[in-house]
């Protein structure tokens, strides 16, 4: 493998920026954007398939890799993003986090039921001395946690405005990944993390 592409460490902010950055272009064009729904929906659509894209790009230059999250998380963002754009629909873009929470739940709960550590593949790295238990437990909460979220995400599209949607994507399922990835940090220190100082999370949902 050439050197330049081997996997990086980036700082905690510029890993911030690139999971989520996307996710605030997001509430900040349909925040700008004047005129009918339909306009707001259209705009902001467009600009969060753009930033996404950007931010693929972004870790690909700076980490030397695209994780398999953000893979998935990427690919549904320009999938679901397009179709939204073409039928002129908001409704694809709306159920695009349940089935990234969803297809999460699923892959990690597969790999619970079958005895492969899934989530260990992934985030390995980031979680330096985590002895098997606490790869396993962790592995549940997340399970859980993807679960609850397509559900919240499903009740709140279906009940609340688009404005009220998008501002519960930033404001409510942001911190709500970030206070779940902490309130891991004292389970993962007693099965063997030597660093708890940061908290991997996944994209934006």
């Amino acid at each position: 493998m050439n050197p330049k592409t081997k996997p990086r460490e980036v700082s905690p902010g510029l890993r911030m920026a690139i999971d989520f950055g996307p996710l605030a272009v997001f509430f900040i064009v349909n925040a700008m954007t004047g005129g009918p729904k339909l306009v707001k929906v259209m705009a902001a659509t467009a600009a969060f398939m753009i930033a996404t894209v950007a931010a693929m790009i972004l870790s690909r230059v700076k980490a030397g890799r695209i994780s398999p999250m953000l893979w998935i998380t990427g690919a549904l963002v320009v999938f679901f993003g397009g179709l939204t754009l073409w039928f002129r629909d908001d409704t694809f873009i709306k159920m695009k986090p349940t089935i990234v929470y969803a297809m999460f739940a699923v892959i990690l709960g597969y790999g619970l039921a079958t005895g492969k550590p899934l989530l260990k593949a992934l985030l390995e790295t980031a979680y330096p001395g985590l002895n098997d238990t606490g790869w396993r437990k962790l592995t549940v909460n997340w399970v859980g946690f993807f679960t609850f979220m397509a559900l919240l995400n499903e009740a709140v599209w279906r009940t609340q405005s688009w404005d009220f949607w998008v501002g519960f994507k930033l404001w409510g399922a942001v911190p709500l990944t970030l206070l779940f990835a902490i309130a891991n940090i004292p389970m993962l220190m007693k099965h063997g993390l030597s660093d708890g100082k940061e908290a991997p999370l996944p994209p934006e949902g």
